[in-house]
């Protein structure tokens, strides 16, 4: 999936709070450019996987800048959304499609779904989110994936909590491991991607094969993994889940409380900053966009100082932009990730099928 920011929404509904949803602004357009009749300005349309947020009055402003207003297409999970622009390549859904990460970026490129466009404002974005030297796709927005602990189960236990890969083989965190199947989750393929980079090509079958041995438990999505199988989330303190540590993300401490009523002082969950895989997310203009001026100036203001200081409290990410502020809530509760694991988008294209099909015989 890209679940990533899925995830907020889930913590967000096991709280029985409801998350907002991206959408089309055609009132707001009118109020924004003063136009409180006739036709609505002109569309344009972000095409994209179900987690893409961003607040009313930022669509608004857009709006206001440029006379476009935005129309919001979900379309599935990252990978399943990108496979309906492939298959649909030349005649897309939308003019721009958000949420292409380094994962899946190289399947996009190779296919050729978008076309060379430089944004304004780019070179605000450090040259390591930059992975297409072409520009045919623009960073917006990064996060890692990182294993979360229970911070109550190991105090109660008074056991330190794992803070790297090796950690999660020792006998000492036997059974309580949950991750998620990268056949079908993104997390779980980005934490076997932090697996291959930590180890190697030859060196990550076996480490599986000793998380295997210490208990490590699989499940197929974030959804099951956080919300009904790991013990420190809100999900998992209603489904009674047993497992203290589980494959989430470095934003999900800030999530939980956000929408704990009251809210803690200090977040319930911690990050093992030693166990995680850098995301980048991308957009990009798409080959056969009906309104190609209005997808440039979109992927503009995507990365603007407006978009990229709303998002974190959105979407749950880090904004890319040199210039773009961190809400309190992240730098109070969340985890700065100094050294995490990468892999070459190109190097993941050639061998990414052939890891999940490994990895897959490993598990059975």
């Amino acid at each position: 999936m890209n679940v990533r920011k899925a995830a907020a929404a889930a913590v967000a509904a096991a709280l029985g709070v409801t998350a907002l949803a991206g959408c089309g602004f055609t009132e707001e357009a009118r109020e924004a450019t003063g136009k409180t009749d006739g036709p609505a300005p002109k569309t344009v349309t972000l095409v994209s996987h179900d987690s893409f947020n961003a607040s009313k009055e930022v669509l608004a402003e857009f709006t206001k800048r440029t006379g476009f207003t935005v129309k919001v297409l979900k379309s599935g999970d990252a990978g399943e959304a990108v496979n309906k622009e492939i298959l649909t390549k030349g005649s897309p859904q939308g003019d721009v499609f958000f949420g292409v990460d380094n994962t899946l970026l190289s399947r996009a490129l190779d296919n050729g779904i978008f076309v060379p466009y430089e944004a304004k404002g780019v070179d605000r974005v450090p040259d390591t989110f930059r992975l297409d030297k072409e520009n045919r796709v623009t960073p917006v927005d990064t996060g890692d994936i990182c294993v979360n602990y229970d911070k109550k189960y190991f105090a109660d236990k008074k056991l330190a909590p794992p803070q790297t890969f090796d950690d999660l083989a020792k006998p000492a965190y036997k059974d309580l491991l949950v991750v998620e199947n990268p056949e079908r989750s993104s997390p779980g393929l980005g934490f076997l991607l932090g697996t291959v980079a930590k180890y190697g090509d030859d060196g990550w079958p076996d480490y599986w094969k000793k998380l295997k041995a210490n208990g490590v438990k699989t499940v197929d999505s974030w959804e099951l993994a956080y919300n009904e199988e790991f013990s420190g989330s809100a999900g998992g303190r209603t489904a009674k889940g047993d497992r203290p540590l589980v494959v989430s993300y470095a934003s999900s401490p800030p999530v939980e409380v956000l929408y704990a009523e009251p809210q803690p002082k200090e977040a319930p969950t911690g990050v093992s900053a030693g166990t995680c895989f850098r995301q980048i997310e991308f957009a990009g203009l798409l080959k056969g966009a009906k309104n190609p001026e209005g997808g440039k100036a979109l992927i503009d203001f995507l990365i603007s100082k407006k978009f990229q200081d709303d998002m974190p409290l959105q979407m749950f990410v880090n904004p890319v932009a040199k210039d773009a502020a961190l809400p309190e809530l992240f730098t109070k509760h969340g985890v700065v990730v100094e050294k995490p694991e990468t892999v070459e988008p190109a190097k993941i294209a050639e061998k990414r099928e052939a890891w999940i099909q490994q990895w897959s015989s490993l598990l059975k």
